[in-house]
């Protein structure tokens, strides 16, 4: 069966309007068109879906069957449509985790300030990629390397590295820095898939921490606010998701963390250049 768009709308227009020559109005085209077009989509249905009656067209019983998938139809095709159109003018910035800690509501000021035509449209996703391989972002903020030779990337920042853990530590409440060692001694929640913490930290080291693993940073937080573990994060993290219960501290020996842009290697969205000035320029200042 090979029916088109156009044949839909005209069948729904003449269903809505009741008469071929009202929908012939409503659509800016000749009555017969209408006709024709209609015609084209029943044969091939191969039933008639509208009954000429002295008044105008009603629907047969096939034709009320199929108005509603009609619709249906019509809309996801409107929505493809609004979709095409709008990624000419939004550039779409991914994040796991946190997105720019601090600098965060500064870009998107400054880049609504200073671009019309393209609007920095902010997307969360748990990922590693932080939905650019899904397709859900255009540009993605990562923290860890992607090794996938379809992407490029460039370092735009670096970051503390900090150590999450319960205000009420016994320990640590009042301390104003850790160390790595510390933290050894401690059960560490960290996320697998798109943390910065592993065992690589503690290369070397006398003894490396115990690991529990966690879903995603809202279940990281509840670990560590329950007392489960500590954790290792990125400045921007303390930034973006403060928690009652739950103190950050910087490491001091703890290495600092490369923050990097990520896209496509063979689709460069535009506004990437100016993107990656915007975002180098915040983490270099003050």
């Amino acid at each position: 069966m090979d029916w088109t768009l156009r044949e839909l709308r005209f069948f729904v227009t003449a269903a809505d309007e009741g008469s071929f020559t009202d929908a012939a109005a409503r659509l800016y085209v000749s009555q017969a068109a209408v006709s024709r077009t209609i015609a084209g989509l029943e044969h091939e249905v191969g039933e008639r879906l509208l009954r000429r009656v002295p008044r105008g067209c009603e629907l047969t019983s096939t034709g009320q069957q199929l108005l509603p998938l009609a619709r249906r139809v019509l809309a996801e095709a409107d929505r493809f449509t609004e979709f095409v159109h709008s990624r000419h003018g939004v550039l779409r910035l991914g994040y796991a985790w946190a997105a720019l800690g601090r600098h965060t509501a500064r870009l998107q000021r400054e880049w609504a300030r200073q671009h019309d035509s393209i609007e920095l449209e902010m997307v969360r996703h748990s990922s590693l990629t932080a939905g650019l391989s899904e397709g859900l972002c255009d540009v993605a903020i990562a923290r860890r390397a992607v090794e996938d030779r379809r992407f490029d990337s460039v370092v735009v920042g670096l970051e503390r590295r900090l150590v999450a853990f319960a205000s009420d530590d016994p320990q640590w409440a009042r301390r104003r820095q850790l160390s790595m060692a510390e933290i050894a001694d401690r059960t560490v929640i960290i996320d697998p898939r798109v943390g910065t913490t592993s065992s690589a930290l503690w290369a070397g080291a006398d003894h490396a921490p115990r690991f529990e693993e966690s879903s995603d940073v809202d279940s990281w937080l509840d670990a560590i606010a329950a007392g489960r573990g500590v954790g290792t994060t990125a400045e921007a993290t303390a930034h973006h998701h403060p928690r009652p219960g739950v103190t950050y501290r910087p490491i001091k020996d703890g290495p600092r963390i490369p923050v990097r842009l990520v896209w496509w290697r063979d689709d460069r969205p535009a506004g990437l250049a100016d993107l990656v000035d915007a975002v180098t320029r915040l983490y270099a200042g003050p």
